[in-house]
C-alpha cells in the first residue's frame, strides 16, 4: 500500500530539508527532473581537495524526492566523489535490484526501501542521487579527471 512510502519518517523528512536554497558561486550545478511525475531538483556543489565543501538545493519534488534530497543534504558535505557514486548505485540497487540500504552515515536511505515495490516512484526518489553525480562529473571535466580525496 501507498502508506508504506509514505510513513511518518518520510514525511518528517520531507517536512524539514537542511540546505534549501542555491549557492552564490558553485563549482557546478545539475538538474534532476522526472518526466512522470514533474518532480524537479537542482543542486550546487562546491568541492574543495575532491571532498563536498557547500551544497544547496532547490527542490520541486513529491515526498519522496523531498526525504530523498533531505538525507542527502544531512551527510553530502564531507563525502567524497568515489563515496557519492556508491551511494547512487547502492541506492539504484536497492529499489531495482532488491538490493541492500546503504549502511554507515547513509543507513537513513533505508527509509526509503519501501518504495522499490513502487516503479512509477524510482525516479523522484533517484533525482537528488542523479543531480550530485553530474555536478560532481562537471566539477571533474572541469579540472581534466577523476576527482580523489586528498590524502592525509
Amino acid at each position: 500500500m501507498l502508506n508504506d512510502i509514505y510513513n511518518k519518517k518520510i514525511i518528517e523528512l520531507a517536512g524539514n530539508i537542511p540546505h534549501l536554497g542555491r549557492l552564490a558561486d558553485p563549482d557546478a550545478s545539475a538538474t534532476a527532473h522526472s518526466k512522470l511525475c514533474g518532480s524537479t531538483v537542482k543542486v550546487d556543489l562546491k568541492m574543495q581537495d575532491g571532498v563536498v565543501s557547500d551544497f544547496a538545493h532547490d527542490v520541486k519534488a513529491c515526498a519522496l524526492g523531498q526525504a530523498s534530497s533531505s538525507i542527502m543534504a544531512r551527510h553530502v558535505i564531507g563525502s567524497n566523489a568515489a563515496e557519492l557514486r556508491e551511494l547512487r548505485e547502492t541506492v539504484r540497487k536497492m529499489l531495482k535490484e532488491n538490493g541492500a540500504p546503504p549502511e554507515g552515515k547513509w543507513a537513513d536511505v533505508a527509509v526509503l526501501e519501501p518504495v522499490r515495490e513502487y516503479k512509477a516512484r524510482h525516479a523522484s526518489t533517484m533525482l537528488t542521487f542523479d543531480a550530485v553525480v553530474d555536478a560532481i562529473g562537471q566539477i571533474e571535466a572541469k579540472a581534466g579527471g577523476t576527482l580523489a580525496p586528498a590524502q592525509a
